[in-house]
């Protein structure tokens, strides 16, 4: 039991460096915001894991919470890279940084 936790917890965390090394990476924003989700997925195994492990239902209710939020930021972000994409013809982050507020 302990060992098939121990790998679950090793994958998510795993899952979760891969991602931030896309990001810190990568300079493609589709790309990135990919390598996000994927860190998000690595979050969400390990809380999985712990919900399973503690039997908490809570946990489950925040992993509904955090797959919704997911798919509002995919619904979001997508269009919106869509959007500068269009207008500035390219994905690389630092050509849009004249955006800053």
């Amino acid at each position: 039991m302990t060992t098939d936790v121990n790998l679950l917890l090793a994958v998510s965390g795993m899952l979760f460096a891969l991602g931030l090394v896309g990001v810190i990476v990568r300079r493609n924003l589709l790309v990135m915001l990919m390598f996000l989700e994927l860190m998000l997925n690595g979050v969400l195994l390990s809380l999985a894991v712990f919900t399973h492990l503690l039997g908490a239902e809570a946990g489950a209710v925040l992993m509904f919470l955090v797959f919704t939020v997911a798919a509002a930021e995919i619904a979001i972000a997508v269009p919106i890279i869509l959007l500068l994409v269009r207008s500035g013809r390219t994905l690389d982050p630092t050509a849009y940084s004249g955006l800053k507020g």
